[in-house]
């Protein structure tokens, strides 16, 4: 089993020409794009709106592959070249079709009678795209102002955006007399000896006071664009363009956070009593609020007893999802290892246009990890069930995003602590699941 992955599915390389081929074909696509915003007319309606949509599939396709492999390439070495040159190339050409997006955009929202065209095979799966879209068009600027805004971006939120993820994962702390990478020095937050937790912390606090202040300037003028563009498109707030944008209606959002701050005084209790059990009177420092309790489980995973382990745990559940983790491991979608140039954190990224999915972690081989890894698998799992939607219904929102995710955790959590029969063992681990939740 190969602890890195493979992109071989999206191309061998920068350099392979089925790469170069497909940036040929994705510019040509965006031209294509712009002649057709030329052409609409109310007279033809339903024709106009099968040629759209048959136009954006097809961009979106290709950007798709394209976008995915420079991204997963850059995710694992942020300081490889070819993958920010191609990130670069690829966005400035989705740039110049931002204006003919606009215009299929006001054109269907103009439309008096779009529900009595929906009917039709070519159209019928996208009735919830096309009437969002129809919905959204008070929020639409002018074309000109829209393709602006687009290419500015490149320059403005998403370099920004790239500088930070620049910044933090290649960043070296000095720990125990070496240079570690971040993600690894943050693990330790897991260790179970106290001094090793706060001296992985004070090194991690102290290492980034070089790129605080560039960081601190990427993050404002990420959010001085988002405040800038909700209020130029009309909305009341950040917050009511972010809910719109993820089809949350602010109502869900008070029910989710009310529910939160009705068991706040539940997990002040959960942390009071964690820092008694650790020795602390005035409650618990920062560092150690990830310290485990109980008694750690003695297992250490590698990835291959991390995938026996998943597996025989779903197969009883789902033999489908089961037989979708089995594949992720053997056919190397998983980059498992923390290193110099390596984005911190885990992610899955779904391709439903190859039928895979790639999940990105920092193994260390605790059962943190695994249950981490059944998170990211549970967003793979996602991704298998979009395959046979259309390419423009692919995209979802964030609530719907973390269901299976969140689900799979539980599943393993609950397994795990029901098999363990050392009761400082489980209290361990139930102090793990409550963490995670906390």
């Amino acid at each position: 089993m190969n602890s890195e992955w493979s992109l071989d599915v999206l191309y061998k390389g920068f350099d392979d020409p089925k790469f170069s081929e497909d940036l040929t074909s994705f510019e040509k696509k965006a031209k294509e794009l712009d002649e057709l915003s030329k052409t609409l007319s109310h007279e033809n309606e339903k024709e106009d709106l099968i040629r759209i949509v048959k136009a954006l599939e097809e961009f979106e396709l290709l950007e798709k592959h394209l976008s995915c492999f420079g991204f997963l390439s850059q995710s694992t070495n942020t300081a490889n070249t070819k993958a920010a040159a191609a990130i670069d190339k690829v966005a400035t050409i989705a740039s110049t079709a931002s204006k003919a997006m606009a215009v299929f955009s006001r054109y269907i929202s103009d439309m008096k009678d779009l529900n009595s065209y929906l009917d039709c095979p070519e159209l019928c799966e996208y009735k919830y795209f096309l009437n969002d879209i129809h919905e959204s068009g008070k929020y639409l600027l002018s074309e000109d102002v829209e393709e602006a805004l687009a290419k500015m971006n490149i320059s403005g939120g998403s370099a920004w955006e790239k500088q930070q993820s620049l910044l933090t994962s290649s960043l070296e702390v000095e720990y125990d007399g070496k240079k570690l990478p971040l993600a690894s020095v943050r693990n330790l937050a897991y260790d179970a000896d106290k001094e090793v937790r706060k001296a992985a912390y004070e090194a991690e606090i102290k290492s980034y006071a070089p790129i605080a202040d560039a960081v601190s300037f990427s993050l404002n003028n990420i959010k001085l664009q988002v405040i800038t563009e909700a209020k130029m498109r009309g909305y009341t707030s950040p917050m009511d363009m972010t809910l719109h944008q993820s089809h949350v209606s602010q109502k869900t959002l008070d029910a989710l956070l009310s529910a939160m701050q009705k068991y706040l005084p539940v997990f002040h209790k959960y942390l009071k009593r964690k820092a008694e059990i650790l020795g602390y009177e005035n409650g618990l420092p920062w560092y150690e609020l990830f310290a485990p309790v109980g008694k750690s489980a003695t297992t250490s995973f590698t990835p291959e007893t991390t995938k026996e382990y998943l597996v025989n745990h779903f197969r009883p559940f789902c033999d489908e999802l089961a037989d979708m983790m089995e594949e992720a491991f053997d056919n190397n979608w998983i980059d498992f290892y923390p290193h110099k140039g390596k984005v911190g954190g885990a992610f899955c990224c779904n391709m439903p246009f190859v039928k895979q999915s790639r999940v990105l972690t920092n193994f260390d081989g605790g059962l943190g990890d695994v249950v981490t890894l059944a998170h990211e698998l549970g967003h793979a799992y996602h991704g298998l069930n979009i395959e046979s939607h259309k390419p423009l219904n692919w995209e979802y929102s964030m609530p719907v995003a973390e269901t299976a995710s969140t689900f799979n955790e539980n599943i393993i959590m609950n397994a795990v602590i029901d098999e363990t029969e050392d009761k400082e063992v489980k209290l361990g681990l139930i102090e793990n699941q409550l963490q995670d939740l906390c």
